[in-house]
């Protein structure tokens, strides 16, 4: 863990890494040592978090919680003396939705709390729920033929029970987990840039599945099953978390209508495998579930909330901030993400609280809609941007945007979209803080949309800058599960990511010039459009 360092200590380490690069002006190294000093002694970042976990959490988009957390970190940026300070909406398109109350008992042949979560965009109970439980053993990888021939021979199997849907899952002991801090020689390659590597190692717990494709999807599988349940009076869906130590992710209900599915649970794997354990043994099994679920109308139209630091003589341009708000409702959402909201939030309230003058305007943004496929932020770009295809006014004022969303983590080093003369400034800016771990900053080509908000930016052209973590416990614990609260954040780490932010970002808005992007001609093509089927 990182410890609070004095100021002293601070003004040497800015020195120090800077041999391999040109020399910053005295007066920069007197602001980076005012930076590490407001970052240490009067920092808001776990204030900030608390108010957004604590209180206002979960975040589920489209919900009142959502919103009011936006309108509260206006409020607060307001009261650090930001400018601007507004929702702004997007149209999201499906209601809002919120799980007020959960309760699960298994009631014979013996009495037991049972740990769950609920999906959402699904009903209620309506009222307590007391039903036999019945394993629906779902084919592994069927053809549509085979799943249609499976689910009609279970046609008089279901009404009027609580039904696991699938298999339990073995989830083995791991005996070598992995490395919370990553290896500085491996985080040194990834931001080498004369690695030909460089860049290789992704962003931690968002990997793709690389098993072959299944003739169906699971998302078609599961849309299947919830109109076979439907269809066929099932009280309700328990599905299995599949992960250990009472891990529990709990998405959504792909048609974010609740009229096409029963009320549904993701059950801790240690209770899913008790239940179907009893079952197997030939014992009828009695479970009891009240769940309390809302729609809200009004979610269809969601927010992303700004505010601003206007600027002085170059205040037309913008240096942009942020990270998503939004969260799953399974937890309050700490490491993903309302700490990287506090800490882009500190960056530029330590700015504002030196005293700084920005010459360019620092604008914070708090997206909605990132876990449903980086909405908030792809809707944001349209609106003020367009793309290098279409571009509109505001498109050639954009500087850059800072992003950072993986966890408790401190920043490690930064992906920069646009050519190596980029990634080399965004490096410079971050080499006096090697003594926190950061070691340096690489370009990106990739105008993929995917993984967090900066790529929303990446696709349109523009600098997205986005900023990687060592992992800690986030791929393996607090990534989208029930364990995602705010006593996973390690202060040090996300006071640590807050300075070197804070300096890039000073760095961006006060230089001479604007960052330098891609000449039209060596513009990456844009990525294929995706099938938007389910």
């Amino acid at each position: 863990m990182l410890k609070r360092l004095p100021v002293i200590v601070g003004v040497v380490a800015l020195i120090a890494p800077l041999a391999a690069q040109p020399p910053l002006d005295p007066g920069v190294v007197a602001v980076y040592a005012k930076i590490r000093q407001e970052a240490n002694d009067h920092s808001h970042i776990m204030r900030t978090l608390h108010m957004l976990t604590d209180v206002y959490g979960p975040r589920l988009t489209g919900s009142p919680n959502l919103k009011a957390a936006g309108e509260w970190a206006i409020k607060q940026m307001e009261s650090w003396g930001f400018a601007s300070g507004h929702l702004e909406p997007w149209d999201f398109g499906h209601p809002g939705w919120l799980n007020e109350r959960l309760s699960a008992h298994i009631v014979a042949p013996v009495k037991d709390h049972l740990e769950a979560e609920v999906l959402a965009w699904t009903p209620g109970t309506d009222g307590t729920v007391t039903a036999q439980a019945w394993q629906l053993m779902v084919p592994d990888r069927p053809t549509p033929t085979e799943l249609t021939a499976f689910l009609d021979g279970a046609k008089d199997k279901v009404k009027g029970k609580i039904v696991l849907v699938g298999k339990h899952t073995l989830v083995p002991v791991n005996v070598t987990p992995p490395a919370k801090r990553r290896p500085d020689d491996q985080v040194r390659a990834q931001y080498d840039p004369n690695n030909p590597n460089a860049g290789q190692f992704g962003r931690g717990g968002r990997g793709g599945d690389q098993a072959p494709a299944p003739p169906m999807s699971n998302n078609e599988i599961n849309l299947r099953v919830d109109e076979f349940l439907v269809a066929n009076g099932a009280r309700m869906r328990v599905n299995d978390a599949a992960r250990e130590h009472g891990q529990i992710i709990a998405f959504n209900n792909r048609t974010f209508d609740v009229a096409k599915a029963v009320p549904t649970v993701v059950m801790r794997n240690e209770d899913y495998g008790r239940i179907a354990r009893i079952l197997a043994d030939g014992t009828p099994v009695e479970l009891e579930f009240a769940i309390v679920n809302k729609v809200y109308p009004e979610g269809r139209t969601a927010y992303n909330a700004i505010a601003e630091l206007p600027g002085s003589d170059k205040k037309d341009e913008v240096v942009m901030l942020g990270g998503h708000l939004d969260s799953w409702h399974a937890a309050t959402g700490a490491t993903d993400n309302a700490i990287g909201c506090a800490t882009m939030m500190e960056a530029a309230r330590i700015l504002k609280a030196l005293g700084v003058t920005p010459r360019r305007t620092i604008r914070v943004a708090l997206w909605s809609g990132e876990e449903q496929g980086i909405l908030g932020s792809q809707a944001y770009v349209k609106e003020h941007f367009g793309s290098f295809e279409s571009q509109k006014p505001e498109y050639a004022r954009l500087v850059a945007y800072l992003n950072i969303d993986s966890g408790t983590g401190r920043a490690r080093g930064a992906g920069v979209f646009g050519p190596p003369s980029a990634a080399a400034i965004v490096r410079q800016a971050l080499a006096p803080f090697e003594d926190l771990g950061v070691v340096g900053a690489v370009a990106t080509t990739s105008r993929n949309v995917g993984g967090t908000d900066s790529t929303a930016f990446n696709n349109a052209g523009l600098p997205g800058i986005g900023f990687g973590q060592d992992p800690i416990e986030y791929g393996t614990h607090t990534h989208h599960t029930n364990l995602d609260t705010y006593e996973r954040i390690i202060e040090d780490d996300v006071k640590a990511s807050a300075m070197a932010i804070a300096a890039t970002l000073y760095q961006l808005a006060m230089r001479d010039d604007m960052l330098p992007r891609f000449p039209p001609a060596q513009m990456p093509p844009p990525p294929p459009a995706r099938s938007t089927g389910q």
